[in-house]
């Protein structure tokens, strides 16, 4: 394991592992120390928030202090925003912490890991552009991708076994992986990097409102409001329209392994095993999106709401390396760190947004919700093809030997 992008595809897995679990375990056993389900949605908006303003600055960091020392910084940030995270609700379980204290302790928690750790995601796609060819982005950031997918689905697995054991092991655990990525890191990544100057049609300084940074953030603005909308609202959704099922915590549960295990899939043939342009890959993801939130809304039965999960993960599976890759594509080698940091920016605005926009419309009516996803996809979707930067610029993905 000396190679640092090995350490990296770890960190990112071991974020996820923690990540998934902390969405999995932490609201119900906040909920039966006393707090509401509003307070409990409070700690995760607020490090959305945190996240979102800072991964921007972290993607700067990288580029003017590398991005060994500041992936190494989000991790330990991580670890320590778990521990945080956990150890508030076990003393008060356990009587050695009082009521009072457990909510601002766990908003801190979090905190952490919005303001810290979001340090790690820029830095690592801004080292992977930095080492990869052009043609060669797309494949590389999608098994970055695949890594932290692999970890949410392995969150709830890993940990429920080890919480068998015992509640605060698996969140212990999780924190000492990412403790051992940053080592490994530290230690593996070389002191100096080449960086590929070879760039077309790039610009010396971006922003966000730059013409090569906007178009990108936009859409992956629309499809996080999507994603967010669809993560939380799954639980409910089932329950509410399928609520005859047996199991319901096992179907739900069921759902949120079919999403991520298809958007690995799709990740792995149509970036690495069968590569499409990038181009292409926005188009069919956005589309596929587009017909699954539909699929979603008109599902008569759990196997139909399963399929449309299924497209759903092969349709965000195309879409978000591509439009990752593209961003990158467009910038020029001193500028990957801050590409990664704005798109990192962009990606919890839908963990803000839904409570305020998604789930009033949900109570109007379960299917209005993906009704809803379904028109911002095709926002999304002729959006990209009328836009010419998306349409026009270089933006392959395909592997030339």
């Amino acid at each position: 394991m000396s190679n640092p992008s090995t350490w990296l595809k770890f960190g990112l897995f071991s974020v996820g592992l923690g990540q998934s679990f902390a969405f999995v375990l932490v609201p119900p056993l906040a909920r039966d120390l006393g707090l509401s389900v509003i307070e409990t949605s409070t700690i995760f908006s607020i490090s959305a928030v945190a996240w979102a303003i800072t991964s921007a600055s972290w993607g700067r960091a990288s580029d003017k202090y590398g991005r060994r020392n500041i992936a190494v910084i989000g991790l330990i940030g991580y670890s320590v925003s778990i521990i945080a995270l956990i150890t508030p609700l076990f003393l008060v379980e356990q009587k050695i912490l009082d009521l009072v204290y457990l909510l601002p302790l766990l908003i801190l928690g979090r905190l952490i890991n919005g303001l810290i750790g979001s340090a790690t995601r820029p830095a690592a796609f801004a080292y992977m552009a930095d080492i990869s060819e052009r043609s060669k982005r797309t494949k590389k950031f999608a098994r970055l991708e695949s890594s932290f997918l692999i970890g949410t689905i392995m969150g709830p697995m890993i940990g429920g076994f080890l919480f068998l054991y015992s509640k605060s092991l698996p969140f212990y655990m999780f924190a000492f992986c990412g403790f051992v990525a940053a080592v490994g890191i530290f230690i593996s990544f070389p002191k100096n990097i080449i960086l590929k100057k070879n760039a077309d049609n790039v610009i010396s300084n971006i922003s966000y409102l730059d013409k090569a940074v906007w178009p990108f953030l936009f859409i992956a603005a629309l499809s996080s409001l999507c994603q967010a909308s669809l993560l939380q609202s799954i639980g409910f959704f089932i329950t509410d329209i399928f609520s005859t099922e047996k199991d319901l915590p096992l179907v739900i549960s069921l759902v949120f392994v079919v999403l991520a295990i298809s958007t690995v899939v799709s990740q792995y043939i149509f970036t690495d095993l069968k590569p499409i342009k990038n181009n292409t890959l926005l188009i069919y993801g956005t589309f596929l999106l587009t017909i699954s939130y539909i699929m979603a809304a008109l599902a008569s039965s759990i196997a139909l709401f399963y399929l449309a999960m299924m497209i759903n993960g092969f349709g965000g599976g195309m879409f978000r390396p591509a439009n990752a890759s593209s961003l990158s594509l467009a910038q020029t080698p001193d500028n990957q760190g801050k590409a990664a940091g704005y798109l990192g920016s962009v990606i919890p605005i839908g963990h803000v947004l839904t409570p305020i926009i998604a789930m009033p419309i949900y109570q109007f009516g379960p299917q209005y919700l993906y009704f809803f996803s379904a028109s911002l996809c095709f926002i999304s979707l002729l959006f990209i093809i009328g836009h010419p930067l998306l349409r026009d610029h270089e933006q392959t993905s395909a592997i030339t030997n």
